[in-house]
């Protein structure tokens, strides 16, 4: 296919998070009497956090001020950055790993583009501390998915031109933000399953196939 570098977002493609995020924002939701379930939360994927937190927020019968709303996503993180903790290298699958190390016995860049702020800690606690050769993520970029911000960062710190770059996404989301860069969308998970990549795959070594 030409490419030279992979981007790989985080959250459902490295690693998953999803259900951290789920009782994290049920538990902030449930302290307002906002109403919140699996098919509200399914909205948030690939979203920002304060994003995320308006969502959330369609439901609340009374607004809230912008500096309630900033406690309210600090509290989420909090409790988020709690069940982080926990997490450990077991928490890197083993197909993952071996893609990844296949990736680059073939001599492509791996990147992350990911919209979360957390994306250092995540890395850290699988154990992938510093083996991206670059990696973006909410902490440098002011717009989320959709937009191609991150990943345009990543192809940026890759010194790699973006339509040399493909895009591994679960999220909708993440696919319209890799198109709106220039790059190709290698999908997974949701986005597979919606159709929304260049490539939708049932697994992610199907991309040892790809490059």
């Amino acid at each position: 296919m030409g490419f030279k570098a992979i981007i790989f977002d985080l959250d459902g493609v490295i690693c998953f998070t999803d259900e951290y995020h789920y009782l994290a924002w049920k538990a902030t939701a449930d302290s307002i009497g906002v109403p919140f379930d699996r098919t509200v939360n399914n909205r948030l994927r690939g979203v920002s956090r304060m994003e995320s937190l308006d969502i959330i927020l369609e439901k609340c019968t009374h607004p809230l001020s912008i500096t309630e709303k900033e406690v309210l996503a600090d509290q989420k993180n909090r409790q988020y950055q709690d069940y982080l903790r926990r997490m450990t290298t077991d928490d890197l699958p083993t197909e993952v790993k071996e893609t990844l190390d296949g990736l680059r016995q073939k001599g492509l860049r791996l990147a992350v583009g990911s919209s979360s702020k957390n994306t250092p800690l995540i890395l850290h606690q699988i154990g992938l501390d510093g083996y991206f050769d670059a990696v973006a993520d909410g902490n440098g970029v002011k717009r989320s998915k959709p937009a191609p911000d991150v990943f345009l960062l990543a192809a940026e710190l890759l010194k790699i031109d973006p339509a040399d770059c493909l895009v591994v996404e679960d999220a909708v989301s993440g696919a319209q933000a890799a198109h709106a860069a220039g790059m190709k969308a290698a999908c997974v998970g949701d986005a597979a399953q919606n159709q929304a990549g260049d490539y939708n795959m049932g697994s992610i070594r199907e991309l040892l196939e790809l490059v």
